[in-house]
């Protein structure tokens, strides 16, 4: 069985990759001023949150359509493949698994959409697991997703919880207590869910509280450090992270500045990561 994979492109699996695992990564929509952006184009992702604080009104997002996903759909099959797999965002925070599904009624029996309950490389390394385990075929792939899902963890530390109050992925009460307080949000996205899980005043505890997740959790498999145009503070972080325990990381770390399509729900100056464990 031949089996295309198609995500969405808030998996911010770098281009490299997308072309070497032969992916389809439909692009999602950003909308500044009522000017719409295919996520990717027109407008860098470091642009975008050099700009994103001074915006007046808080730019927003869409999905793709069912006609970009059914396009997607009927160029796989015509090129031969047998069977499809659309992995996608975090259902309970976005509409595009349920476009995905839509558009997948168009080919009965030949496209299967799963959800990945994640965001950014939490998406992403499901993807790629999956796309590693293509030639063993849907079910290998299927798997491979499972087990991939069932041992990640993506946290953040953001600069703050404006952004996801506006987005409204936090209590209002909450996000306002972190305006007052001047705290920074340490955030876990786990089974499609934004938790807000603590909260320090200072860069530094942050790190601190991100090396301790990474490195009482047992020997890592994929790791992703991922940031919203914070790069500098992103090159220092896995540089300690290495120093630390260069034996329980992965030899090809990504770095990634995350997609725009996200960073409007989370603002700019933020620090995470994405980590499969063994």
């Amino acid at each position: 069985m031949k089996l295309g994979i198609v995500t969405d492109s808030t998996c911010d699996i770098p281009h490299y990759l997308i072309e070497q695992y032969e992916l389809e990564a439909v692009p999602c929509i950003l909308v500044i001023d009522g000017k719409e952006y295919v996520d990717g184009k027109g407008i860098t992702r470091e642009e975008f949150y050099g700009r994103l604080p001074s915006l007046q009104t808080q730019p927003t997002t869409a999905a793709p359509s069912i006609g970009d996903f059914s396009t997607r759909y009927e160029s796989l099959l015509t090129r031969g493949c047998d069977h499809i797999l659309s992995i996608h965002a975090a259902g309970a925070l976005t509409s595009i698994l349920n476009i995905a599904r839509q558009a997948a009624a168009g080919f009965p029996d030949r496209v299967t959409c799963v959800d990945s309950t994640s965001l950014s490389l939490g998406l992403g390394f499901q993807v790629i697991g999956a796309a590693e385990a293509a030639e063993m075929g849907l079910q290998a792939a299927l798997a491979a997703t499972e087990s991939t899902r069932k041992r990640l963890q993506v946290f953040a530390a953001l600069d703050t919880m404006e952004y996801l109050k506006r987005s409204g992925r936090v209590p209002a009460t909450v996000a306002m207590l972190g305006s007052i307080l001047s705290i920074k949000p340490l955030i876990e996205l786990t089974n499609g869910e934004v938790k807000a899980i603590g909260a320090v005043r200072t860069n530094s505890q942050a790190n601190e509280k991100m090396f301790k997740i990474l490195l009482e959790g047992g020997p890592l498999e994929r790791l992703a450090i991922l940031h919203t145009s914070a790069e500098p503070r992103a090159k220092e972080f896995l540089n300690e992270l290495m120093q630390r325990a260069s034996q329980s990381v992965p030899r090809a770390i990504l770095m990634v500045n995350v997609t725009t399509v996200i960073g409007t729900h989370v603002g700019p100056n933020g620090l995470g990561f994405a980590a499969v464990r063994k």
